[in-house]
């Protein structure tokens, strides 16, 4: 697994988290990605993988990327705090901002024996050992190189980090025992050993106990939902070779009663099983539990305990005591929001349903699985799962979304949901977050497009690598049903779905430069990466063999003569004798505007490279103007800029396209014959929208002379007539919740926008 990452990228991806007290780790991976999160266990790893430090607890493990726990060794007790993310599927905290090193653990995790087959999400970043497998390869390892194991039928991934002794070692070519952590990288599981320790040849022990249920192993102290299943496989494995004495098994807890086996006291001799059964026959409603333990002689799980949840004579589980309270949203931008709420009574699982607009009615129904992005009702599924925060996906800018949440019990479509006072609240996504970021930069200055490049060049580069971590997988994917994922081709308007994680090659997908690579005079820019090559203002996902390829690097352009190629809503084909590519009438703005963006952020001119010589800026600055920006594009511009630290000026301020001469990027005076009120109106600004403390209120470039702020009955509810302000700031307690228009005066004349206080 690669784990290259770019530290500039540190500070603005922690801006917009959340924190919340956890208890255990297992706890700490049930919150949303973007909450902060504190979590204290032993790191089973130290400065051989890199800046990642593995840390477990006796209930689970998560990783841990950067900053402070770069000092930490194997073996560490460490309590560690810091963002979730998620980086090519797997769960870690990146960057960490604090830890507190307890010194080294009295007791050391032993490594977890299992399978390749129970490699999965569960273990992982657990410290796991798998016994008697073999590589697939030959030779010598390789540093920052992936091998397999297999165990004669499956495979399992191996990373060889670079900073192991593995390096240069020869690859063994009998079985062996195999330890580390267990990590993901894309779809795939792999285990990452350590050092020539973590790799050593099989010994087949005296005897070793494994239990599978229906054919599946189930790990020791493992739960498993039996459901309503009245008789259940149970096959007794022994793996070593002497003969393992079973000396009996018993079930005990609550409705131990309701569950009874044929194990006995069987002797399995060396590399055979013995196959039993279990018979599970409720006798009330509701959920069943009870706990299947079996002694043997293999001392280091004896006895085996598995943890079984059944369901009663009405096919579901306990209905939940009371729903969840207190739902409250501690973080809320332009492009997503947290959610969290405390806990229900008696509530194992929660399913949260989420709309915009309006209250939901839609209830879900007991003995339905609902997966993150189902249809229930008028609503759909943002979360469903053990924790008490959430963060939907596909936030967009200035929308009212309602929420309710569920409380359940139960799993595999034996569910009982509580449909009785969900927690419901309401909220409504930030806006534009501009406050004084322009100054005094002004459309009337013959500077202006050397003012706006010192404003938003040099920033905070963020890699052409990262643009997956960030942009995709924070903004770009979104749900549909059955727990799927899609992303939308910008050019062609296609909507692929596949399943999580997302990556570049399984899904035939590429980041497009709108402004072509090859027409950035510093071509290649990226042998090494430049920032004009990495900048996300102007990346976008794109079908790369229907859209990016056929786009290459041509103009942009509208086609009145022969189509080419088209794919969907986009197309190949001749503007006049020139050949263009043309996008979706819904992106024509946005891809403008990225040019803008480019050409003033770098000072790139339209003329004098190659292909852009042939790109029409009066043709952009149509399509600037028909197509302008939405709350879909908005909240892209808002999550780029808070980790870029850099604005799209062309976004905020529609009318500068106006006032700069793309071909060349010089001062054009014309300013597109707009009006002096367009060009007020498209420079005002009011933030946020809705406020809940502060509102500010601005019109780029120039002074707000006098104000008045009018309510929706038409009464002035505040006015000053000898403002002269920059910026005018009004306290939201001085208004009542609701609509409100806000006129300014300003030097060039008068414009208004709606003001919303919660």
């Amino acid at each position: 697994m690669s784990m290259r990452k770019i530290g500039l990228l540190i500070a603005v991806l922690t801006g917009s988290f959340f924190s919340f007290a956890q208890q255990n780790i297992a706890d700490a991976r049930t919150f949303g990605i973007g909450s902060t999160v504190t979590i204290t266990g032993i790191a089973t790893n130290g400065g051989e993988l890199g800046p990642i430090r593995y840390v477990q607890d006796a209930t689970a493990g998560l990783a841990c990327y950067g900053g402070p726990i770069t000092g930490v060794s194997e073996g560490d007790s460490v309590t560690v705090t810091g963002p979730l993310i998620e980086f090519s599927g797997l769960l870690e905290i990146s960057i960490v901002d604090n830890v507190v090193n307890h010194g080294q653990a009295i007791v050391q995790p032993t490594p977890l024996q299992i399978p390749i087959t129970s490699a999965g999400e569960s273990l992982e970043s657990q410290l796991v050992q798998i016994e008697n497998v073999t590589f697939v390869q030959s030779g010598n390892f390789s540093g920052n190189t992936t091998y397999q194991i297999t165990d004669g039928t499956n495979q399992l991934d191996v990373r060889v980090n670079s900073g192991t002794n593995l390096v240069g070692t020869a690859i063994p070519t009998g079985p062996v025992t195999i330890t580390g952590p267990l990590g993901q990288f894309n779809a795939n599981y792999q285990i990452v050993p350590r050092s020539t320790n973590d790799i050593v040849a099989y010994v087949a022990p005296l005897y070793e106990i494994n239990v599978l249920l229906d054919g599946a192993t189930v790990l020791h102290t493992s739960d498993y939902f039996i459901g309503n299943t009245a008789s259940l496989s149970v096959e007794i494995e022994n793996s070593g070779t002497q003969d393992l004495i079973v000396s009996g098994a018993s079930f005990t807890g609550p409705d131990a009663a309701d569950f009874s086996s044929n194990i006995g006291t069987p002797t399995i001799a060396g590399g055979s099983s013995q196959t039993f059964t279990i018979n599970y026959a409720p006798s009330n409603t509701g959920s069943h539990f009870a706990t299947l333990e079996i002694a043997s002689n293999d001392a280091d799980e004896n006895p085996y305990i598995i943890n079984f949840e059944g369901v009663g004579t009405d096919n579901l589980a306990t209905e939940p005591t009371a729903n969840p309270t207190g739902l409250t949203f501690p973080t809320i931008e332009a492009y997503t929001l947290n959610g969290t709420y405390a806990a229900g009574t008696g509530a194992n699982n929660y399913l949260v349903l989420w709309k915009t607009g309006s209250p939901i009615t839609g209830v879900p129904q007991d003995g339905n699985t609902y997966l993150r992005g189902d249809i229930i009702g008028d609503a759909k599924v943002a979360y469903a799962g053990a924790g008490t925060t959430f963060t939907p996906r596909g936030v967009i800018a200035n929308q009212d979304y309602h929420f309710a949440v569920y409380a359940f019990n139960g799993a595999a479509g034996f569910e009982n949901y509580l449909t009785t006072s969900p927690a419901t609240a309401n909220v409504t996504s930030g806006g534009e977050n501009i406050g004084n970021y322009y100054g005094s930069i002004t459309a009337a200055s013959p500077t202006l497009h050397t003012d706006l490049q010192a404003l938003i060049n040099p920033h905070t580069e963020v890699t052409y690598f990262l643009y997956k971590l960030t942009m995709m997988d924070q903004f770009e994917v979104r749900d549909t049903t059955g727990g799927q994922s899609y992303v939308e081709c910008v050019y062609s308007g296609e909507r692929y779905v596949f399943d999580d994680p997302f990556d570049w090659t399984a899904t035939g997908y590429s980041r497009e430069h709108t402004f072509a690579h090859s027409w950035m005079p510093t071509f290649p820019a990226d042998q090494p990466e430049e920032p004009e090559y990495n900048d996300q203002h102007n990346l976008y996902p794109a079908n790369l063999a229907e859209a990016n390829s056929p786009r290459s690097n041509l103009p942009l352009g509208e086609i009145d003569g022969t189509v080419v190629d088209s794919y969907l809503e986009g197309a190949t084909g001749y503007s006049g004798s020139q050949l263009v590519y043309e996008p979706r009438d819904s992106h024509k703005g946005n891809a403008a505007r990225a040019i803008f963006y480019m050409v003033t952020c770098y000072g790139f001119p339209l003329t004098g490279v190659a292909s852009a010589d042939e790109q029409d800026q009066d043709l952009l600055k149509t399509w600037h103007f028909n197509d302008l920006p939405d709350n879909r594009e908005i909240a892209r511009h808002e999550f780029i800029y808070n980790q870029q630290g850099n604005r799209n000026p062309y976004i905020d301020s529609t009318d500068w396209a106006c006032f700069v001469n793309f071909d060349d990027f010089s001062y054009d005076a014309t300013n597109c014959n707009l009006s002096v009120e367009d060009q007020l109106q498209n420079s005002m600004v009011v933030y946020p929208v809705p406020a809940n403390e502060k509102v500010y209120v601005q019109v780029n470039g120039t002074k707000i002379t006098s104000y008045e702020v009018i309510d929706m009955q038409g009464r002035v509810v505040t006015s000053n007539n000898d403002a002269n302000l920059d910026v005018v700031i009004f306290n939201t307690n001085e208004f009542s919740t609701g609509s409100y228009i806000v006129k300014v005066t300003t030097p060039l004349g008068e414009a208004q926008r709606k003001m919303i206080v919660e």
